[in-house]
């Protein structure tokens, strides 16, 4: 069986997430969706500090692991003052 799709059809753009969400980019680094422009999406650290850019293809939900690990974080730097 072979793949019938044709690679020259243009794609669906990905799902525009919900502000809040929780996505990992191509560098395995967690942020939270914080919107879209211009065919980019923006991610902020979860602990708080300047939006990064990434190519929607290049964005993926955090796992539920990741999510853990990323409210742990938060929680954490939350008690020590850091959260903004």
């Amino acid at each position: 069986m072979h793949d019938t799709s044709n690679p020259a059809e243009p794609q669906d753009p990905p799902h525009v997430p919900t502000r809040g969400t929780l996505l990992v980019d191509a560098q395995d680094k967690i942020g939270e969706f914080r919107g879209e422009a211009h065919g980019l999406w923006y991610l902020r650290p979860i602990t708080g500090g300047c939006e990064w850019s990434v190519r929607p293809e290049d964005a993926r939900p955090a796992s539920p692991e990741q999510r853990l690990r990323a409210e742990t974080a938060r929680a954490n730097a939350r008690s020590r003052g850091e959260y903004l």
